[in-house]
């Protein structure tokens, strides 16, 4: 079992972080946040959840402790997997999930793409007394703003994050270039949240 890979990050895009370590390039699947937290440094360390199928061998890496607790509890909900899990910690920071779990507010965590009543429901009942007993629900997320790009760099960064992340380009592009022009200056990872919201 991998804990952790640390190293230096070679290539980074909001669904992708590549850190080599010991002169092997592991390439592991990350959520915006954990995007947003590493995006400024050469050296990173994260810690990692192994998805081992019969057809692929997925790392997925995460910036801190909590968030992949946050994404091993999810997966234990019947109905999400690893890239839905994924893409909820993509849409929402840990301890805006924790809020909306504790709170049981389902409305808002079927806002998130692939979520429906159902599953909403089912990951409010399963999981409220577990992020408490975990101590999950006093997560403060680590976040940060950057200078934003020029827009078609902003554009193009976001509808392959969301390519990575199943969705089909041509829609896509759709969804960010009109997110763009009412908004110009926002970052990627700000764009590609607003889309996962928006994309049905």
């Amino acid at each position: 079992m991998i804990e952790y890979i640390k190293g230096e990050l070679t290539e980074l895009t909001p669904a992708l972080a590549t850190v080599e370590a010991a002169g092997v390039g592991y390439g592991l699947n990350i959520s915006l946040n954990t995007f947003s937290a590493i995006q400024t440094k050469k050296e990173v360390k994260l810690y990692v959840y192994e998805a081992i199928r019969e057809d692929a061998h997925v790392l997925f890496g995460f910036f801190n402790k909590k968030e992949r607790e946050m994404f091993e509890l999810l997966i234990t909900v019947s109905g999400v997997g690893t890239n839905t899990a994924r893409m909820m910690l993509s849409g929402m920071s840990v301890a805006e999930l924790c809020n909306a779990i504790s709170t049981g507010n389902a409305k808002l965590i079927q806002s998130i793409k692939g979520i429906g009543k159902m599953t909403a429901q089912r990951i409010i009942v399963d999981l409220r007394d577990k992020i408490v007993a975990l101590g999950i629900a006093d997560e403060i997320p680590a976040g940060g703003t950057i200078a934003a790009p020029v827009n078609t760099a902003v554009r193009d960064e976001a509808v392959a994050a969301l390519t990575m992340l199943g969705f089909s380009p041509a829609p896509t592009q759709k969804v960010v270039v009109q997110i763009l022009q009412e908004q110009p200056s926002l970052p990627v990872e700000q764009v590609v949240k607003l889309a996962l919201k928006q994309i049905k």
